[in-house]
């Protein structure tokens, strides 16, 4: 029994690393740029044992963009929940948004962005699977939008609103990528708050 727990304990250790190099590469290369061997090799682990794992390259492909959702969840989602309902956890998400950008927690930027770019016009699995996480959220944005606009604090759409915002975190990481400097950051956090501003009862 021991020998087995052991193996499975050393089995999930092995998916975990190959998933976090996994989604660093894919939010540089895209999804497409994975593949069994490149892993394989980058690790220091045989192609068999890696394929065992994860059995097809589509397979390896959902499987990155679960890890790299729990990563997100954890940097981004996470810490604005701990917030008390209403306008200071829409801020909250906000600022936590483009710190998870400004830090790199996946080295080419936003994990999502990259990869929705790389798959919208796409059909199968990894497309629906990414335009599950982009409903999910969008659907929490509008919540915590909501949330404030019934407490209150916003006089705005929420789905509107949500948008507003998501588009100045996508843009602010884009100009961030492309021109190799922060200066989008600082200028989206200007819009943020202003947009936050004008929605204020």
């Amino acid at each position: 029994m021991e020998k087995v727990d052991g193996r499975l304990r050393r089995g999930d250790e092995t998916r975990r690393a190959v998933l976090r190099r996994a989604v660093d590469i894919a939010s540089i290369d895209g999804l497409e740029g994975l593949s069994i061997g490149r892993l394989a090799t980058e690790l220091g682990i045989s192609k068999s044992g890696l394929f065992a794992h994860f059995g097809s390259k589509e397979e390896l492909q959902l499987a990155t963009i679960r890890a790299a959702r729990r990563i997100y969840a954890d940097a981004v989602v996470m810490p604005a929940l701990d917030v008390e309902p209403g306008l200071e956890r829409v801020r909250k998400l906000s600022e936590c948004w483009i710190d998870y950008s400004r830090r790199r927690v996946f080295p080419g930027g936003c994990f999502f962005q990259k990869v929705s770019h790389e798959y919208a016009a796409r059909g199968g699995a990894v497309h629906e699977a990414l335009a599950d996480v982009h409903r999910e959220w969008m659907e929490l944005m509008e919540k915590v939008v909501r949330e404030a606009v019934e407490r209150g604090e916003l006089d705005a759409d929420p789905a509107q609103l949500a948008f507003d915002l998501n588009a100045y975190y996508e843009a602010a990481n884009l100009a961030s990528i492309l021109h190799g400097n922060e200066a989008g950051y600082d200028t989206a956090s200007r819009s943020i708050a202003a947009r936050l501003d004008s929605a204020r009862r």
